[in-house]
C-alpha cells in the first residue's frame, strides 16, 4: 500500500509519516468503532492536512515539494472514501436469500394433517371438472 504511494508520489517524509499516523489510527479504531465511524475519522484528519499542505503550497511555492504532499494526501483521501466494508466474496448486497424447502415427506408447517395433499383436483372422480 505505502510502496505505490511512495512509487507515485515522492511526498515529504513528514507527510507521508502523518498519513501513515492516520492509518494506523484507522485501523485500531476500526477494530472497537466499526468502518464507518473509522473512515469518518480518518477523512477527517486527511482532509485537515489536504488543507495544511495546501497552503505551505500557497506559501512557499511549488518549489518547496508541496505540489507531490498534496498530490500523496489526495490519493490517501481517495483511497479511504473507496473503503467498504466487505471483507470476503458473498452475495451481493440486496441479493435474494434462497427459499426454504418443505420439510421432508411433505409436511407443511402451520398446515393441518387432514388437508395435507389436499390439492386442487383432490377428491373429485376422473371426468369431473
Amino acid at each position: 500500500m505505502w510502496s505505490a504511494l511512495l512509487e507515485t508520489t515522492p511526498a515529504t517524509d513528514e507527510v507521508i509519516d502523518a498519513i501513515a499516523d492516520v492509518e494506523i489510527q484507522r485501523q485500531a479504531m476500526e477494530k472497537d468503532a466499526g468502518l464507518a465511524a473509522s473512515r469518518s475519522s480518518a477523512l477527517r484528519r486527511l482532509h485537515e492536512l489536504l488543507d495544511r499542505e495546501k497552503e505551505a503550497l500557497q506559501l512557499r511555492g511549488p518549489d518547496a515539494g508541496h505540489p507531490e504532499n498534496v498530490e500523496a494526501v489526495a490519493i490517501e483521501i481517495e483511497r479511504v472514501k473507496g473503503m467498504t466494508g466487505i471483507t470476503s466474496p458473498g452475495p451481493a448486497p440486496g441479493a435474494r436469500t434462497p427459499v426454504s424447502q418443505e420439510p421432508r415427506g411433505g409436511a407443511r408447517i402451520g398446515v393441518p394433517p387432514e388437508t395435507r395433499g389436499a390439492g386442487r383436483w383432490a377428491g373429485r372422480a376422473v371426468g369431473e371438472a
